[in-house]
């Protein structure tokens, strides 16, 4: 009988890893700026100090103080894709969304703690709700995350997104109770992902009373 098991992955080499732990330093020193001082008001220059890196280094990274304040955001969206494609293929789309979500903050310190504290990331998502320039970046990203996930709930119930409405309405919906949510976690002192979490199942929960013909 053959030994079937996939061969291992080879560990990352020296380079490899060094370049890992700039990057992810610089992003730690940003980040950590931003929540400090504000996001204007914290330059490139800054940033290389708190790293003892060049400009050049930094920008061999990211290619502006932008993508650096969305880095963390793009590993948090990543890891609630991977939780709603884990979602079992008979839960209907609002529960298959709901239980990802969910699933992605009940194991959200897990995914990031390579990278950073789940602290600081809870903080630089209440700096982008309050900063004008990045709120309008993640409104503008948001659109763009609602229409991959309106494609993989199309897959899942055997869809054409383009001919049936119903993927993209659902994730509609599903997203203007998020950016509900979002919007009143970032104005409360609780930054903690037990807070954001609670918060988010108990707007998910008027979904359908909001939806009802009569309110009274």
């Amino acid at each position: 009988m053959t030994d079937e098991r996939p061969a291992p992955v080879p560990a990352p080499g020296l380079r490899e890893r060094k370049k890992r732990r700039t990057r992810d330093a610089l992003l730690r020193a940003a980040l950590l700026l931003f929540v400090a001082q504000g996001y204007e008001r914290t330059t490139v220059d800054e940033i290389t100090d708190a790293v003892d890196v060049s400009q050049r280094t930094f920008f061999r990274y990211f290619a502006n103080k932008e993508e650096v304040a969305f880095a963390v955001q793009d590993l948090v969206e990543s890891h609630f894709v991977a939780a709603l494609t884990a979602r079992p293929p008979a839960e209907g789309p609002l529960e298959a969304l709901r239980g990802a979500l969910l699933r992605a903050w009940d194991t959200l310190e897990e995914a990031l703690s390579d990278v950073v504290p789940v602290d600081l990331y809870m903080r630089t998502y209440q700096l982008i709700e309050s900063t004008p320039a990045l709120l309008a970046v993640h409104l503008r990203r948001s659109t763009e995350l609602e229409e991959r996930i309106a494609r993989l709930i199309a897959e899942r119930e055997d869809l054409d997104v383009d001919a049936d409405p119903r993927p993209r309405v659902a994730v509609a919906a599903f997203s203007g109770v998020m950016r509900v949510t979002g919007r009143l976690w970032g104005q409360g002192e609780d930054a903690s992902v037990a807070s954001i979490r609670r918060m988010t199942e108990a707007c998910l929960d008027q979904i359908g009373p909001a939806l009802a013909a009569e309110w009274r």
